[in-house]
């Protein structure tokens, strides 16, 4: 279990990064969802130990995270947003480096851990090959390969898809998944769609605040009944955004989708099923509207 209290980080540029951030978070799959820019890298980097916290505190079962950030180190594995290799440099022989730099001593020891990771991550038939000229997706999974060294019982992934085509995307969920119910793996992001297929517990993150936490589908159920949907030409999209508050908008055949939020439907609207996406959507909305009657 993972206890998140009270945590606040202010950068010295004054950007209010984390602002009293509370969280518990069960073994298993965690999903923390957000906009880009609203504090998600800082809260792992704050968890992993990159960087001190101004106020609040963690605690990961029975280590003190902010007091003894070595012991958080020893069973912690980490997937960054981006992280930059060696060129020319194998598979096979970078997570070997890095597996000494783990504390992996014992050559016939690592020699196993290397390859089982490898395979696990479905690379050992590129091992020979640069990891810098691998794809995006093998780039990711051999990233995955470096953070499971040392069997962690804490694992961060920092925007782990972003960018990978659906084949890989696919792949890297299944890679996720079968880490299995005995770590704690956090899964930051800003795809709504990883945080669905993945997670059975979430939580929405902006400005540096958690604005909602639960179990996806629960969430998900307390909006049935409130989401409407028409399908109309840009420009009667821009018509009706001028006219109502859209929750979201996206493209179909080259029509756009516009999903809204009341108890009863405006006219041409019809009934459609909740998505995560809504939840997450009026999550965001409501949140400005409180933030704009502050504001005035």
């Amino acid at each position: 279990m993972l206890t998140i209290t009270g945590l606040s980080k202010t950068y010295s540029n004054g950007v209010k990064a984390l602002n009293n951030v509370n969280l518990s978070i069960p073994n298993g799959l965690f999903g923390l969802l957000g906009p880009n820019g609203a504090g998600k890298s800082s809260l792992m980097r704050t968890i992993a130990t990159l960087q001190q916290a101004d106020s609040g505190s963690i605690l990961f079962n029975d280590i003190d995270v902010l007091a003894d950030p070595a012991a958080l180190r020893k069973t912690l594995g980490y997937l960054p947003q981006d992280f930059h290799v060696y060129p020319r440099i194998s598979a096979w022989d970078l997570l070997d480096h890095l597996a000494i730099l783990k504390g992996l001593q014992h050559k016939a020891q690592r020699k196993e851990i290397v390859a089982g990771l490898l395979a696990h991550t479905n690379l050992y038939q590129h091992k020979n090959k640069a990891v810098s000229g691998f794809s995006g997706g093998m780039r990711q999974r051999f990233g995955i390969a470096q953070a499971l060294l040392g069997d962690p019982d804490l694992l961060i992934v920092d925007e782990p898809t972003a960018g990978l085509d659906p084949e890989e995307r696919n792949r890297f969920h299944n890679l996720l998944v079968s880490l299995g119910e005995q770590k704690v793996i956090i899964l930051s992001t800003h795809i709504v769609d990883d945080v669905a297929e993945l997670c059975p517990q979430m939580a929405v993150l902006a400005q540096g605040e958690i604005l909602l936490h639960g179990n996806p589908q629960q969430l998900v159920q307390q909006l049935e009944g409130q989401i409407w949907s028409i399908t109309v030409s840009q420009q009667e999209a821009v018509a009706i955004e001028q006219q109502v508050p859209v929750l979201s908008k996206r493209l179909f055949a080259g029509r756009t989708v516009l999903n809204i939020q009341a108890s009863t439907p405006p006219t041409g609207f019809t009934a459609c099923p909740a998505r995560l996406e809504d939840v997450y959507f009026s999550t965001l909305q409501r949140q400005r509207q409180i933030a704009a009657q502050q504001a005035a």
